[in-house]
């Protein structure tokens, strides 16, 4: 595992490891191979290849993932943890650190001079995980959808509403448009409400096209949870997007897990506008 400073790395590691890895960061790349030569029989190892150890380089890097790729004994996958320029001059601002590749200068020339020398090693990399829009918590959910042992674990679901207006959220399986169905925004008394609530959930339930469409949806989900287990996926996400995020996506999203939960499934929701604007926690 390896990405710029900032973007994630020592989380990724902790969680590698509490999924039963046995977990070495910041390894020197010269004893990698003293180590895969040890006695075995091992646990699966995740290592961190830092670029600020002394003998990292993108050449030696892409040699050595070359060559044990090429042992049939070794499983190697390569992790690459990303994060987008303004996002990790902001964390690096936040938590006043100096960036290891630029210590007497702007952050920002460090930054891009670690993109620089990294970027070979992102375009041959065989997992990707963009951290720019992810907190700790999503990160490990990201990660253990990756790393998590798939024997003996069930395959949950995450169902999430979003506002189109904001972007996809990042990494789903299925994103839905609901922007078909009628919108309460437009109903005066409604406009400030959201999809939890039950009359802007029967608002948006009137529409003649909501229950084929949620029928449908659900029907599809069940259809292909059991293709999903049986392949080892252990983690579904899948998303429900309207304009604002406030309405429509919610109200179908809180249908659809609803459905799922009733029919035994672990569901999981999240409305990503509606914890934006920190309305997740609602008086009873």
């Amino acid at each position: 595992m390896t990405g710029p400073s900032g973007a994630g790395r020592s989380t990724a590691i902790n969680v590698l490891e509490d999924l039963g890895f046995e977990a070495i960061d910041n390894l020197p790349m010269g004893l990698l191979r003293r180590l895969l030569d040890g006695p075995g029989p091992r646990p699966p190892m995740a290592l961190g290849l830092d670029p600020r150890n002394r003998d990292f380089s993108t050449g030696g890097f892409l040699d050595l993932a070359e060559q044990l790729g090429a042992n049939a004994d070794l499983d190697l996958t390569t992790l690459y943890l990303d994060c987008n320029e303004d996002v990790l001059l902001r964390r690096f601002s936040e938590t006043r650190r100096r960036h290891p590749m630029a210590r007497d200068a702007n952050p920002r020339e460090g930054i891009r001079r670690e993109a620089e020398l990294l970027a070979p090693i992102r375009a041959r990399a065989d997992t990707l995980i963009d951290t720019s829009a992810l907190n700790v918590h999503q990160l490990r959910e990201e990660v253990e959808r990756w790393f998590a042992p798939k024997e003996g674990r069930h395959l949950s679901v995450t169902v999430e509403s979003f506002s189109y207006k904001r972007g996809l959220p990042r990494g789903m399986d299925m994103v839905f448009d609901c922007r078909f169905l009628a919108n309460p925004h437009w109903q005066p008394d409604l406009r400030d409400a959201d999809g939890r609530d039950s009359p802007v959930a029967a608002f948006v339930a009137a529409d003649p096209s909501y229950a084929p469409f949620l029928e449908r949806v659900v029907d599809l989900l069940e259809f292909l949870l059991p293709s999903y287990r049986a392949e080892g996926k252990t983690h579904l996400s899948v998303a429900f997007g309207c304009t604002g995020g406030q309405h429509r996506s919610v109200a179908v999203a809180e249908a659809a897990a609803k459905a799922l939960a009733d029919k035994g499934q672990p569901v999981s929701i999240r409305h990503r506008e509606l914890m934006r604007r920190k309305a997740d926690v609602r008086p009873d």
